[in-house]
């Protein structure tokens, strides 16, 4: 497995994790946030990369936000814990069991980011978090929780670099289709 950081492709799974009605009303930047993890999740989807969409206590804070736009072949699980590792149905039940690299967004960056990046990280994963695509309810809870994924190994990323790696190439469908999208 490679210490530069360059993912797998065969290999990658993207994460979203916990973008919910009642909690992206207080999210900082929520309208920035919403934009840049629906170019991620579209990109991943050209790039036919599988998503994983989590929700913690939806009883609670309710689904996904209607605004996202979950792919319809994406795992969508309910979680309990902060770490989506932790939660035996997502990290042995799903394609995250398979990944060698994981493509973390969403909510809250010092919470249950940081918590699936770390955990993430102990079972030997490689961990990519888009840091255009994080958010907290206060800005100094993402820069901090980006501080402590970096010190422990995690690759911070943005939409735009994540999606170019993946590709590898230009000059084919998908390089065309990803241009158009950041654009």
């Amino acid at each position: 497995m490679s210490h530069t950081g360059i993912p797998n492709r065969k290999g990658t799974r993207l994460m979203v994790i916990d973008l919910q009605e009642r909690l992206i009303p207080v999210i900082h930047e929520k309208e920035k946030l919403v934009k840049k993890v629906n170019t991620l999740i579209r990109g991943m989807e050209i790039l036919q990369v599988p998503t994983v969409v989590t929700e913690q206590y939806p009883k609670g804070i309710g689904h996904t936000l209607s605004d996202i736009k979950v792919p319809d072949s994406a795992e969508v699980h309910e979680k309990m814990s902060f770490s989506c590792i932790r939660d035996d149905k997502i990290a042995g039940g799903s394609t995250i069991a398979q990944a060698t690299d994981l493509v973390l967004c969403g909510v809250e960056a010092h919470i249950c980011v940081l918590n699936t990046a770390l955990d993430a990280l102990e079972k030997g994963q490689r961990v990519h978090v888009v840091a255009d695509a994080i958010s907290s309810r206060f800005p100094e809870n993402k820069h901090y929780g980006i501080e402590r994924l970096r010190q422990s190994g995690v690759f911070i990323v943005t939409v735009e670099m994540i999606l170019f790696q993946l590709m590898e190439e230009s000059g084919n469908d998908e390089f065309r289709a990803i241009s158009k999208l950041i654009k």
